[in-house]
């Protein structure tokens, strides 16, 4: 198996982890404050949760696909998909600095 995929792994799950970390803030805060701009951001988690969520089970449980990824995809595309995993992941870990802070 090649680290590319071990490494897009690692990045969707800390992907998800810091978003399950917004969206409970976002969550409590439409809670009391009902803002849209609140709603904004939790539906923005909502769908980039889900988006993460399907990447990694096809990375690691889909019985056809996760061969498939580990086995025949070349390692170009991998770093390619690594790229946009980890460029998400700085963009979530910022967004979450700013709203924790």
């Amino acid at each position: 198996m090649s680290i590319w995929i071990d490494l897009a792994r690692v990045a969707t799950g800390l992907n998800l982890l810091l978003l399950a970390a917004l969206a409970s803030v976002w969550a409590r805060n439409y809670r009391r404050v009902r803002s849209k701009h609140t709603l904004g951001m939790l539906v923005f988690a909502a769908l980039l949760f889900a988006e993460n969520g399907f990447a990694l089970y096809f990375y690691q449980v889909d019985p056809l696909l996760s061969v498939w990824f580990s086995t025949q995809v070349p390692d170009p595309a991998w770093q390619a998909m690594l790229s946009f995993h980890v460029l998400e992941t700085l963009a979530i870990g910022f967004l979450a600095w700013v709203t924790m802070d």
